[in-house]
């Protein structure tokens, strides 16, 4: 096992020196698992986009306490692991080619207790009473939106819980017309994202629901969403709808939603399908 720099723009470096990867964030109740590369993660403040074959990072720097390279010495296998604060992994990429395990000898190794907070300052993060679609993003990434939850009533934007139970009706509908979604799930201090058509959709007995969306394939717990709110913010296209699920600890853990600049017919039935939805 090797630590490796956690601070950004250090650790953006090693990851985007893999060609591909097996990443994956997530946690009981809701993940995310994308074979391929990493485009440049953003950190919060920053700008941030989806595109099409490349896995899509959001950091809360000062979340990401450090960074272990772990081989498997059964196996052979290596991953790259974010840990947060309180020891627990929040993301990881494992190694899937010799020549990405080769290039772990590139990265910047760092002594035992070094860590990412105290890195350079990141960008100013908005409010997210008045922020875009952004700024809740966000919100979420410094404490699981927690806090931005229990002060809702301050939000400026469109708000109102749906039912939970729609969720899988909203993933095979949009599967079975074609219409392209963006998916969003977090771990503390990581969000993961993915963008394009749905392209399967399946549940099990126990309310466990999966889509494969773009190259990735989403997994989310049912039984574990304590509740579902339809949060409108603005967006590319003006505001914006999202689903977002939050779990018996009030965290948000995913998010169903558009993200940057879509077709203006693609945001137009997204937009009226969120509208359609039952009040919780």
């Amino acid at each position: 096992m090797r630590l490796i720099d956690a601070r950004m723009p250090e650790l953006a470096r090693c990851l985007t020196l893999f060609q591909y990867v097996q990443a994956v964030t997530g946690g009981p109740v809701a993940r995310i698992d994308q074979a391929g590369s990493y485009a440049v993660p953003s950190v919060r403040g920053d700008a941030f986009a989806v595109r099409p074959g490349s896995i899509a990072l959001r950091l809360d720097g000062d979340g990401v306490a450090s960074a272990v390279v772990e081989r498997d010495e059964n196996s052979g296998s290596v991953a790259v692991h974010l840990i947060d604060g309180d020891g627990r992994t929040v993301h990881q990429g494992r190694l899937l080619s010799e020549g990405d395990r080769l290039l772990v000898g590139l990265a910047r190794t760092v002594e035992a207790g070094a860590s990412a907070v105290g890195a350079s300052a990141a960008p100013e993060v908005p409010a997210w009473e008045s922020g875009d679609q952004l700024a809740q993003f966000d919100a979420v990434l410094a404490d699981g939106g927690v806090a931005r939850r229990a002060a809702f009533d301050r939000y400026r934007g469109e708000h109102r819980a749906v039912d939970v139970g729609v969720v899988p009706s909203v993933l095979d509908h949009v599967c079975s017309v074609g219409l392209p979604i963006g998916v969003a799930v977090f771990a503390p201090a990581v969000m993961q994202a993915c963008a394009g058509r749905v392209h399967v959709t399946d549940r099990t007995v126990g309310g466990r629901v999966f889509a494969a969306v773009a190259e990735s394939s989403v997994e989310i717990d049912l039984a574990g969403v304590r509740e579902c709110h339809l949060v409108r913010a603005s967006g590319a296209h003006g505001p914006t709808s999202a689903l977002e699920l939050d779990d018996e600890d009030g965290r948000c853990v995913a998010v169903v939603t558009q993200f940057g600049v879509v077709g203006v017919d693609v945001y137009g039935v997204w937009e009226q399908l969120a509208a359609s939805l039952p009040d919780a």
